[in-house]
């Protein structure tokens, strides 16, 4: 296993620096959402965040403050961003009965305009509710298709993002 290890290992480059000065700053993104399974690609936000946050190096860390949404890192292409929604439906289907949905006997966490979104909940399961990059020299660390989305799972509503940039 150590030999094919080393057969895919590339070399990299190393940068150490004695700092001590960390900084940190947190901002948050509002944003409205239109429907449910929606990408958003809020990745030039992040990406503004980082900048106005003056970190050369550290890490960002992009939260949704919600159970039926998620942050994920994936690649911006119409046709995968379908077979994503179509997977999640296969995996939690909006149509079959949940629990959660029952209100005639569900009595926790309960709102006014409480609605059914059982479905959604169980999406969440499969993804996260945060991501972490790297920031170098300034700039967050993606790879070419890479993008930082946060994922509807539920129906329109207001969502907040919490970024936080921690280094130097």
């Amino acid at each position: 296993m150590l030999n094919a290890l080393r057969a895919i290992e590339r070399p990299s480059t190393t940068t150490h620096r004695d700092t001590a000065t960390m900084k940190t700053c947190h901002q948050l993104i509002h944003i409205q959402t239109t429907e449910c399974l929606e990408f958003i690609d809020i990745t030039g936000l992040i990406t503004e965040r980082v900048r106005r946050s003056l970190i050369r190096n550290g890490f960002v860390n992009i939260q949704t403050k919600h159970t039926t949404a998620a942050i994920v890192v994936n690649e911006s292409e119409p046709l995968l961003l379908e077979d994503m929604k179509k997977a999640l439906n296969r995996i939690a289907p909006p149509d079959i009965p949940y629990r959660h949905d029952d209100f005639q006997v569900r009595t926790v966490n309960m709102t006014p305009d409480e609605t059914e979104n059982g479905h959604s909940h169980c999406k969440a399961l499969c993804l996260r509710t945060s991501e972490t990059l790297n920031i170098v020299d300034g700039a967050i660390q993606l790879g070419r298709w890479q993008r930082v989305f946060l994922l509807e799972l539920d129906s329109a509503r207001p969502r907040a993002v919490s970024v936080m940039a921690i280094g130097e």
